[in-house]
């Protein structure tokens, strides 16, 4: 797993519960280690303990921790420019929804070696939508409902989401956009700023 995956993870747990909540998951997942760094590559497995003994020490399913991560790598001021690179994707919620057919290149653009599961969005009409994640990374659709949750309030869209579970080679979410424009949505230019 690359190290800024492992990475974001630590910060999501420190910022949301505390840096003695994330020294108890590293003690019991047996990291024998504190701090990830963010450009190594870790075994996939350390990952697995680390959301193991996170999710006994919180008491909470896994899935609902990472929907709450994904919700953290949109919505916390430290991860700014996770929220850049998704909101370069369209000028509205439906224009940010057909941009995530391209999220695994634009990511691959700023960090070559860090490979994202690829995602395909199925329009099944003008409100409807089903996003395909391919399970190459267990966890990532949850992370991804929390994505587009944050991402719905960022554009001030109001959106009901669901994970339907897999079915035939990927796990779907559904999408159902209720109001594209129920709020003001979070500040943001695509141009830089003239001083």
């Amino acid at each position: 797993m690359h190290g800024l995956i492992n990475r974001a993870i630590q910060s999501f747990v420190g910022a949301t519960y505390g840096q003695s909540c994330w020294v108890r998951v590293t003690e019991g997942a047996r990291l024998g280690f504190v701090e990830f760094e963010a450009m190594l590559i870790y075994d996939d497995e350390m990952t697995t303990r680390v959301l193991e003994a996170l999710s006994i020490d919180l008491n909470r399913p896994q899935a609902e921790i990472l929907e709450d991560l994904g919700t953290y790598l949109v919505s916390h001021p430290n991860m700014e420019g996770l929220r850049r690179l998704l909101r370069f994707g369209g000028v509205t919620y439906v224009e940010f929804l057909h941009s995530l057919d391209d999220l695994t290149d634009r990511v691959r653009l700023a960090v070559s070696d860090l490979n994202l599961p690829a995602l395909e969005l199925r329009e099944l009409s003008a409100t409807e939508y089903q996003l395909c994640c391919l399970p190459d990374m267990p966890g990532f659709s949850s992370v991804m409902v929390g994505v587009l949750r944050a991402m719905a309030d960022d554009y001030g869209a109001l959106v009901m989401l669901s994970h339907e579970g897999r079915q035939e080679c990927c796990e779907i979410i559904s999408i159902i956009l209720v109001e594209s424009a129920f709020s003001e949505g979070r500040h943001f230019d695509l141009g830089a700023r003239n001083r």
